[in-house]
C-alpha cells in the first residue's frame, strides 16, 4: 500500500514539478530565471533542514503515519491558496497547435535541439545523483561520524543551501550561465575526488567538506535549469518539461543502481569499499555534462539572437 501511495504521489508529483518549471519559463525572462530558480532549488535545501526532523517528531509523537497526514493537510492547503492567489497562465496557449497531447510529446521529442537539453538533463542527473543514496553510510562508516551527529551535519548542509542557492541565482542572472555551470563543476569535482579520499575526519572537517560540495553541486543545478527552461519554444514548453522531469527520475535511478555496482561494503559496520572510483566515475560524467550544457548553451543563445535578428 505504501509503494503503490508512492507510485501515485510520483505521478501527481511530477506534473507539479514540470509545471511549476514551465510557469517560471512562462512568467520571466531568461535574464531574470537565475535567481527565480535560485528560491525555488532553495526548496531542496529547506526540505533537508525541516522535513527529516519534523517527520521524525511527529511519527514519535503521534505514529508513523502523521507525517504523511501533515504532508497531505499541508498539501490541501497550499492548493486552495494556488486557486484563490495564483493568477491563470494562459499566454502560451494562443500559441498551441492541433496535435493530441501523446503526437504532441512524441514531436517535442523528435527535435533535435530538445534531444541535446534531454541528454544534458540525464547527465547532469546522474552525475549528480551517484554519491547521494551512500553519503550517510560512508559518513558513518568510513569518516566514524556518530548516528546522533548525523542530523546535525545534514542540518548543516541543508542550512548552507538557503544561503547559497539565492545568492547562486543572483550570480546567474549577472554572469554567463554556462561559464558559472562550468566553474561550479570544476570546483565540485576537486572537492568530490578529496572527500572520497578522506578516512577518519573530525565532525567540524566533514562538515566543511559537505558545505562546500553542497555549494559545487547546487551552483550547478541553478544555471543548468535557467538554461533548459530557454531550450523550448513557448507551445512546447510543457511537454519539454515533462520529459525532462521525467529523464530527470530515471537518470536518477539509473545512477543509484550503477553506483550499487561500483561500491562493495562486507557487512554492516564495514567501511565502504571503491568509493573512490565512485567518485571518479561521477567526475567524468559531470566532465561530459560540461561538454553537454555548453551545447545547449549554443542554442540558447541562436534562440535569444533570432529576434534580433
Amino acid at each position: 500500500m505504501l509503494l503503490i501511495a508512492r507510485i501515485i504521489t510520483g505521478l501527481f508529483g511530477g506534473v507539479i514539478g514540470s509545471i511549476s518549471f514551465a510557469i517560471i519559463a512562462d512568467l520571466f525572462s531568461i535574464h531574470q530565471r537565475g535567481r527565480v530558480m535560485g528560491f525555488v532549488q532553495m526548496g531542496f535545501g529547506a526540505s533537508q533542514v525541516l522535513g527529516i526532523p519534523v517527520g521524525l517528531y511527529l511519527a514519535n509523537q503521534w505514529g508513523w503515519r502523521s507525517p504523511f497526514a501533515l504532508v497531505g493537510i499541508m498539501g490541501g492547503l497550499i492548493a486552495i491558496a494556488i486557486l484563490i492567489k495564483l493568477k491563470p497562465v494562459t499566454e502560451h496557449l494562443s500559441k498551441q497547435h492541433d496535435d493530441s497531447p501523446l503526437r504532441h510529446l512524441l514531436n517535442t521529442f523528435a527535435q533535435r535541439n530538445y534531444r541535446i537539453g534531454f541528454l544534458a538533463t540525464a547527465f547532469l542527473s546522474i552525475g549528480g545523483f551517484m554519491m547521494m543514496p551512500f553519503s550517510s553510510a560512508f559518513a558513518i562508516n568510513n569518516l566514524k561520524v556518530t548516528q546522533a551527529q548525523l542530523p546535525m551535519l545534514f542540518m548543516v548542509s541543508g542550512c548552507s543551501s538557503l544561503v547559497i542557492m539565492p545568492l547562486v541565482g543572483r550570480l546567474s542572472d549577472r554572469i554567463d550561465k554556462f561559464k558559472l555551470f562550468a566553474i561550479a563543476s570544476a570546483w565540485m569535482i576537486i572537492v568530490v575526488i578529496l572527500y572520497t579520499h578522506l578516512g577518519v575526519t573530525p565532525l567540524w572537517i566533514v562538515m566543511i567538506f559537505n558545505v562546500v560540495m553542497m555549494m559545487g553541486i547546487l551552483s550547478r543545478m541553478v544555471p543548468a535549469t535557467a538554461l533548459m527552461t530557454a531550450v523550448p519554444e513557448a507551445r512546447d514548453r510543457g511537454a519539454f518539461m515533462s520529459i525532462n522531469s521525467s529523464l530527470q527520475q530515471i537518470a536518477g535511478g539509473i545512477a543509484a543502481a550503477a553506483a550499487g555496482m561500483i561500491v562493495i561494503q562486507k557487512d554492516t559496520y564495514s567501511p565502504l569499499e571503491h568509493y573512490t572510483t565512485l567518485g571518479f566515475v561521477m567526475v567524468s560524467i559531470s566532465v561530459l555534462s560540461v561538454i553537454l550544457l555548453y551545447r545547449v548553451s549554443i542554442v540558447v543563445k541562436k534562440k535569444i539572437a533570432q529576434p534580433t535578428a
